[in-house]
């Protein structure tokens, strides 16, 4: 059984900062995500401090992922970001528009960190997906 998923509307601010207020799903299987980390790209090209590039490679990554599993990013119904400096956030949202172009977007939590596990990190994301 594939799943339902529906995205409820959001308002115009949680529109502007592309996430969605809920998402509602059912049947399917659940895909918990690990953390998803990135200093190089998948060229293998050194991105260690480049927000945008680790962002960018984050959410291939886990599309990648999520195919393995039969799915794809739009099956992600939520994710929670970690970023080490809140002057990404808005750099952030951009990037996230990019890969959900038709506005249904995963609920979403954005967090300021003061450290990741390995240097030249600026961003990690983890999620859960329903496919």
């Amino acid at each position: 059984m594939s799943a339902l998923i529906e995205h409820l509307e959001g308002t115009n601010f949680q529109k502007s900062r592309a996430f969605s207020p809920a998402v509602i799903t059912q049947g399917g299987k659940t895909v918990w995500l690990a953390g998803q980390t990135a200093t190089v790209d998948e060229a293998g090209q050194d991105i260690s401090g480049n927000f945008d590039a680790q962002a960018r490679t984050i959410f291939a990554l886990i599309d990648q992922t999520l195919s393995r599993a039969g799915g794809t990013l739009a099956n992600l119904v939520t994710m929670t970001v970690f970023i080490n400096d809140p002057r990404y956030g808005d750099s952030f949202v951009k990037i996230r528009n990019e890969f959900f172009r038709d506005g249904k977007y995963p609920a979403s939590a954005l967090l300021t960190i003061a450290h990741f596990a390995r240097s030249g990190m600026l961003i990690e994301i983890q999620g859960v997906a329903v496919i």
